[in-house]
């Protein structure tokens, strides 16, 4: 996938600017924050099971290099490969080479971010090999010139019923159905003959387990079983290797947070706890089984100030809270990884200097980190980050001349009070008799879509000093 995270405000302009799309946002903007609301009172200590899955998540993280090893040696064990790859562009390598290797023709997908990562469908379809999305989501955005998703739950969450409509019409070149209940059933029909013949399925993990070797794959589609358990002879498993958890008992505490902070379910629809090859007396399984364990920036957070993001579980849930995500969609963020998360994890994998605006891509509000269920600091690192562009001299000229006429002000009693008296005086007199600011110099990024409140005129110490009088 081209990363084009540096474009990120002439993209989000455009997205502001989009109507249909602003409609289709302002539907989706409540979905997933009620369900999710609703789902988890149904846990007797919420707080408790999000303290034990942090405990867990950490427990992983902190010790990586040794649940690796154990993960590989079981997975090994039960008759798995075991792969590790560098970089993204490594992970494409080895899935083509695999598939070369079992002369394989044609690939079924179930929905993986990695894999997005690897730009895996543009190496599969550059050896000659045919890669289907099996997602219903991913599936639209497929065979809609392959665009990008732009959510990590809810690919296809941009579009309308109406513009599906029309796409499967011309692509599927059938008469046009606008029934949700029709429209699926038409790409079930369309899918089911590749599920059939494949001679590959490629999945996510949504996590793997150290103590059996086993990958979790959680899908609402079921069609992660069809891409592992049905005709295709070879699975392999791309997922990042800090998706690795110690035991299957700390599967299960965080399985208990993913499906109600992702879609706000209680349980998802289909869950596959998947571990080694099909054995002699199994009658269902893949004859071969891979895993390709992507670091592609991954390590490079570990033991820094931003381990923390490591645990993310992939839930969605910072960015079905964001009001910038929920304004913007997905794709203006440029690469695979959106809303708050993106915003912290794009910097981190490609570079800060990569993705100039991400990190000022949030209102710092904090709800990102009220709902992540791991409790990932996400405000806190976009401030880090901001930091981090400030010190090595990516902003802009005007904010370092801006926050060095702040700083000698400030450090200088006497003078501070002065200028903050002609300001509230200046700016009072700017609000006119509707008393709304319309216009600020070098802040047309906020007063050209909204109005400020003029101050009172006087400074705060001033109006203290009125009300103790009285």
């Amino acid at each position: 996938m081209q990363i084009q995270s540096m474009h990120f405000k002439a993209r989000a302009g455009q997205k502001l600017a989009d109507e249909r799309l602003q409609q289709t946002l302002k539907k989706f903007s409540t979905k997933f924050v009620g369900a999710r609301a609703s789902a988890i009172t149904e846990l007797d200590d919420f707080e408790a099971t999000r303290d034990a899955a942090v405990e867990r998540r950490m427990r992983a993280i902190e010790n990586l290099d040794v649940w690796l090893a154990t993960f590989e040696k079981e997975a090994t064990r039960r008759g798995a490969t075991v792969l590790y790859a560098e970089t993204a562009e490594q992970a494409s390598k080895l899935v083509v080479e695999i598939a070369k290797k079992h002369d394989v023709k044609k690939v079924i997908k179930s929905k993986s971010m990695v894999s997005e990562e690897m730009a895996l469908n543009k190496a599969l379809e550059a050896a000659g090999v045919t890669p289907v999305e099996t997602d219903l989501g991913e599936y639209i955005l497929q065979i809609n010139d392959n665009e990008p998703p732009s959510h990590i739950i809810a690919p296809v969450i941009h579009k309308d019923k109406e513009e599906v409509a029309d796409l499967f019409a011309k692509v599927h070149n059938k008469p046009r159905l606008t029934d949700i209940h029709e429209m699926t059933r038409e790409a079930r029909e369309v899918l089911r003959p590749h599920f059939l013949s494949a001679d590959m399925g490629v999945t996510g993990g949504n996590f793997i387990v150290a103590e059996s070797g086993s990958v979790a794959v959680v899908t609402n589609e079921g069609n992660e079983g069809m891409c592992t358990i049905m005709p295709p002879k070879v699975h392999v498993v791309v997922t990042g290797i800090e998706k690795v958890l110690p035991t299957l008992s700390d599967l299960a505490t965080v399985m208990r947070l993913l499906p109600r902070s992702a879609t706000g379910q209680s349980i998802s629809n289909y869950f596959s706890l998947l571990t080694g090859p099909r054995a002699s007396d199994e009658q269902d399984g893949p004859e071969h089984m891979y895993f390709v364990l992507v670091d592609a920036g991954r390590t490079g957070l570990i033991g820094t100030e931003f381990q923390e993001m490591l645990r993310c579980i992939r839930c969605g849930a910072c960015m079905n809270h964001c009001p910038v995500y929920s304004k913007i969609g997905g794709h203006a963020y440029g690469w695979v990884y959106p809303g708050p998360m993106g915003s912290v994890l794009t910097p981190s994998y490609i570079g800060v200097d990569k993705a100039m605006d991400l990190p000022q891509a949030s209102t710092l509000c904090g709800e990102c980190h009220v709902v992540c269920p791991v409790k990932i600091p996400l405000p806190d690192l976009l401030r880090k980050l901001r930091e981090k562009q400030f010190e090595k001299g990516l902003r802009p000229g005007f904010e370092y001349l801006a926050f060095g006429i702040w700083s000698f002000v400030a450090q200088r009693p006497a003078l501070y009070r002065i200028a903050m008296r002609v300001a509230a005086r200046a700016l009072s007199a700017m609000g006119g008799t509707r008393r709304m600011i319309s216009k600020l110099p070098m802040a047309g990024g906020w007063t050209d879509y909204r109005d400020m409140p003029a101050p009172s005129g006087k400074t705060f110490r001033e109006l203290y000093r009125e009300r103790k009088r009285s």
